[in-house]
């Protein structure tokens, strides 16, 4: 006779104050094969796991029941507790009475009846649990990067300094990310590259960091610990064994028609080009659609001029497959397309820009070498208007509905950067309210109106209208005074939302990594897993995980490189043994198991089996490998003979729930 405790936790009064714990206590001790029940305040704590290590001395318990909350806050910690006491921890069933019962439901009689019923559909299964034990698999003692912006340099430092091999790639040709287009950071206004410059050459410098700039990840299969990744090394046209990076070749180009990605259009390059002066590696690539010689076959001038020869245009990409233990997305952001938001003027008018096209034209390498102009003209503003909330906290359905974080912070070092630069022009900053939640930033704000004398107007603008000329006229509203405004800046600066890069769902679903509806990663848990993604092995670090400015991107850096290396120190990992099994008595063949396994973890293969009338006979049969299932089930439920079942989670179990539920 089975012999289970069940543990009904108060969480304080996220159960207790809906649910009637004593009535769930009461419920479940009438149901057979329960020993013993009882409820505590708080069963994760350290009192509480001594009652259940008492309660199995004393009972004899053989399975246990907690009611309690989500297993993935707390199912390792009752887990460990029951193998401490020499019951194997898949002897455990969580019931989750608090998101699933007491969090959704307000009157306490039908939450407490959901609760009773919940805690039945546990014990029901428990019944049917079998000792499990997890396998064992190797780790490469080498980590990924995708993504070399401060987040991914940062990270692979961090990593590298520990001792491990890390390869960054990126897939422009240049490291540095976002954070090599910008001037000043805030909020201390000191120089970007500053900052930038010198951790972009430790990562070209370090023993353990490999580059792979202009580079994608093409493929990503295997499992935590043991990942087996295609990289696209792209060609570029140069060999960047033999290039010095003198940029002659970059100067000669007679193709200056392609708009400059870097300095976002705001000036044009060659079709052979060098992103920014400081770029890593210094070696040029050759944009082929810009190219008269890959075009037209004519021209060739840089291969002409090259002292080196380092020019190749027969060069091919490069497929390049390696292991590695751990996988860090660090992707990015890329700023919203403004083409949904016509009344503002983008595109209407030069002089209507975005943030981060100011950024490059207060830059000193920029297009206009730091001086600040109209880009219609040439001439400096006398008058600047800064909008805030282009496309962020959007209820129309063109933008995003939520807070891009950065851009209130932004928005006031532009603000003082052009009053502390051109005193006389006049900036005036239109804002939804001010958002400065970070150390020291409220100050920052408060500085730009108290010492510099920024306008902030608490309303929306409504409209820019461009008139035949090229004249500005700004529509906005005044919310504290009422007042409608009508405004005549010569420069216009849209404070545009963020948004993940364009390759965040691409990479998702390579390594069924989980995303939310703004294709931003999901990160395993908020409070106690915020850097690890929920497949094991694959991390998150700075804004591809969600808005955040460049404090907060290093800390989750660091933060990220730790997870890694605690990873990568370890020589093996403990597999998870709730992974599929094939009954190949009854097996037919079919494979549609390995359709729509998304781990490649099933295979057929030609064995001999005994079928169930017990002839014996040579057939393919599916065959599951423990370990890259990462038992999500999905062949279960596509087995047309029902030979595949989950072990931890098979049919009986499943079934003997919902009969409990009924």
């Amino acid at each position: 006779m089975q012999k289970i405790g069940v543990f009904v936790c108060w969480c304080g009064s996220n159960i207790a104050g809906t649910v009637d714990v004593a009535q769930v206590v009461e419920a479940v001790r009438r149901i057979p094969d329960v020993a013993y029940a009882i409820d505590y305040k708080y069963m994760c704590s350290e009192q509480g796991q001594e009652l259940i290590r008492k309660a199995v001395a004393d009972y004899k318990l053989d399975r246990i029941v907690v009611c309690s909350c989500s297993p993935r806050m707390h199912e390792a910690t009752f887990r460990k507790c029951a193998e401490g006491v020499g019951i194997n921890p898949y002897m455990v069933e969580i019931a989750n009475i608090r998101e699933q019962c007491s969090w959704v439901l307000k009157d306490k009689a039908e939450a407490t009846a959901k609760a009773i019923k919940l805690a039945k559909a546990a014990i029901a299964k428990v019944r049917f649990n079998g000792a499990l034990k997890p396998g064992e698999s190797q780790v490469v003692k080498r980590a990924l990067v995708i993504g070399g912006g401060i987040a991914g340099i940062q990270t692979a430092l961090d990593i590298a300094e520990a001792g491990y091999k890390v390869d960054i790639v990126e897939k422009e040709p240049t490291i540095g990310g976002r954070m090599a287009q910008l001037d000043k950071t805030f909020p201390t206004l000191d120089c970007s590259a500053c900052i930038l410059t010198p951790k972009m050459v430790d990562a070209a410098n370090h023993e353990n960091i490999t580059l792979y700039t202009y580079s994608e990840v093409e493929s990503v299969s295997g499992f935590v610990g043991n990942f087996d990744v295609t990289i696209r090394k792209k060609a570029r046209s140069v060999k960047a064994d033999m290039c010095s990076g003198c940029g002659i070749c970059t100067e000669k180009c007679p193709s200056r028609k392609t708009p400059s990605e870097f300095d976002m259009g705001l000036k044009n390059r060659g079709a052979i080009y060098i992103p920014f002066a400081q770029a890593i590696p210094k070696v040029p690539v050759i944009d082929r659609e810009a190219c008269i010689k890959f075009k037209t076959g004519k021209c060739g001038i840089c291969s002409k001029v090259c002292p080196a020869g380092a020019i190749d245009y027969t060069q091919t990409d490069e497929l390049i497959t390696e292991k590695y233990g751990a996988i860090v997305l660090a992707t990015g952001f890329k700023t919203l397309p403004l083409d949904k938001f016509g009344e503002y003027g983008y595109g209407a008018s030069k002089d209507v820009i975005t943030s981060l096209e100011l950024e490059r034209l207060t830059n000193a390498a920029g297009p206009t070498e730091g001086h600040l102009v109209c880009p219609s003209t040439g001439k400096e503003p006398k008058k600047v208007i800064i909008v805030s909330c282009v496309g962020s906290r959007d209820v129309s359905g063109r933008g995003k509905s939520y807070c891009s974080k950065i851009c209130c912070m932004y928005n006031a070092k532009h603000a003082m950067y052009i009053r502390e630069k051109y005193p006389d022009v006049d900036v005036t900053v239109f804002y939804i309210d001010v958002r400065t939640p970070g150390k020291g930033f409220d100050e920052f704000q408060r500085r730009a109106v108290e010492e510099y004398g920024v306008h902030y107007v608490r309303g929306q603008v409504g409209k820019v209208v461009v008139d035949g000329d090229g004249k500005l006229t700004v529509f906005a509203s005044d919310l504290n005074s009422g007042r409608k405004l009508m405004l005549n800046p010569d420069l216009v600066v849209l404070a545009t939302a963020v948004q993940p890069s364009p390759d965040a769902r691409k990479l998702a679903t390579m390594l069924t990594a989980s995303i939310d509806n703004d294709d931003f990663y999901v990160e395993a848990h908020p409070k106690l897993r915020p850097v690890e993604s929920p497949t094991a092995g694959i991390f998150l670090s700075g804004m591809c995980q969600g808005p955040k400015d460049i404090p907060e991107t290093v800390s989750q850096a660091g933060a990220a490189a730790v997870k890694v290396v605690g990873l990568l120190a370890k020589d093996k990992l403990l597999t998870n043994p709730c992974t599929a099994q094939c009954d190949t008595s009854i097996c037919s063949g079919c494979l549609a198991c390995t359709h729509v396994c998304p781990y490649g973890a099933i295979t057929g293969e030609s064995k001999q089996v005994i079928t169930k009338l017990g002839v014996r006979e040579t057939r393919t049969v599916a065959v599951v490998n423990n370990a890259l299932c990462q038992g999500c089930g999905a062949c279960t439920v596509a087995c047309p003979c029902g030979a595949m079942d989950l072990q931890g989670f098979t049919n009986q179990q499943i079934l003997a729930e919902v009969d409990a539920l009924c």
